[in-house]
């Protein structure tokens, strides 16, 4: 195992540039999860990583050595991509066994690496299968199995859950974090999706337009978010956020609804954020017009409006109104996240 350190890197295809001098520290064991929107630059640097795409500026290094000029079979790295990039005429046990055959590894060595990772990945009664006798989850567990065998220093994957349907995709998260925490390997995972960071990562890197925005542990970005590009990316539903100007003691939003402040507040917000969930109903609180009502099950999310300004609550009570019909609610001020005119938390 070892960890990664990427200092000032940037990546640039001709004039067009890509990422702007990204710092990242990942420590040895660690599953660090790179998110952001598509064209944040998350993959790109992954592929810098693994050596696919060269580095233009900065320095990579792996276990304490610099790798930026390694090929990749040489960076002792294993990827797990999106299409699971298996061979369609190999078996199963042919295609975890692959890197071990170029490595010429001996028969017995091979086949006992190959049994190791298979029972591990519940695959060992899929050995003889073909992929196209499997299931996407089943070749999922292929394409991990194969980096499994290769005994790397790191595991790279590559938006690895996108093709899998809703439930399997929370059935597989679950395995890879059950697998990393067996293994103890590091491991840097690219997803668009902030659910899966939130639940896999011991830390997340939140990019955009390839700058880094935050990094740090789940719940930090959760409760903490630095910026608004950060605090409307983390959290699902999103944080209602709401554009505005502080007057008479409390946050007047652009759409009319006046909402209090926290006390103490130092600085002058021009953003008022509050997450649906810190949203509670109260016979004492601000009135509201219910717009549209969405049951869950374990809880129910309303879209609201307060004069023109429209807003999500996410309750835990049954809310059995009609759009038109009013309610009153309050934000748990201890929960309010106030920014500034240049977007950054106060």
């Amino acid at each position: 195992m070892a960890g990664v350190s990427i200092r000032q890197a940037r990546k640039a295809y001709g004039s067009t540039k890509v990422l702007h001098g990204v710092d990242v520290e990942i420590g040895d064991g660690e599953f660090v999860v790179l998110v952001g929107p598509s064209g944040c630059g998350k993959s790109t640097l992954l592929r810098m990583i693994a050596g696919l795409e060269n580095i233009t500026e900065g320095e990579i290094s792996i276990g304490g050595r610099v790798v930026n000029k390694l090929p990749p079979k040489d960076r002792d790295i294993a990827m797990v991509f999106q299409n699971y990039a298996l061979y369609p005429h190999m078996t199963v046990r042919e295609n975890m066994a692959f890197s071990m055959m170029l490595a010429k590894a001996p028969k017995d060595v091979m086949e006992r690496e190959v049994m190791r990772a298979a029972k591990i990945l519940g695959l060992d009664v899929l050995l003889d299968r073909y992929p196209r006798q499997l299931s996407g989850g089943q070749r999922q567990r292929v394409a991990m199995g194969r980096a499994i065998v290769r005994d790397p220093q790191v595991f790279l994957f590559d938006e690895p859950l996108s093709n899998l349907d809703a439930k399997l995709r929370v059935q597989m998260r679950s395995e890879i974090k059950e697998l990393h925490q067996r293994l103890k390997v590091t491991t840097v995972y690219v997803t668009h999706d902030q659910i899966e960071a939130m639940t896999m990562a011991d830390q997340i890197v939140v990019m955009d337009g390839g700058h880094i925005s935050q990094a740090g542990a789940p719940l930090d970005l959760y409760d903490r978010p630095a910026n608004l590009f950060v605090a409307g990316f983390i959290g699902s539903p999103a944080m209602n956020l709401l554009p505005g100007e502080t007057r008479d003691g409390a946050f007047h939003a652009a759409g009319g609804a006046v909402l209090p402040l926290p006390p103490g507040l130092a600085g002058t917000p021009k953003t008022y954020g509050v997450r649906p969930e810190h949203l509670r109903l109260d016979p004492a609180g601000i009135p509201a017009v219910i717009v549209l009502v969405e049951p869950t099950g374990s809880e129910t999310q309303v879209t609201l409006r307060i004069a023109d300004t429209q807003l999500i609550g996410a309750f835990r009570e049954r809310v059995n109104g009609r759009p038109g019909d009013a309610l009153r609610i309050t934000p748990d001020l201890h929960l309010v996240h106030l920014f500034g005119a240049d977007g950054q938390r106060i």
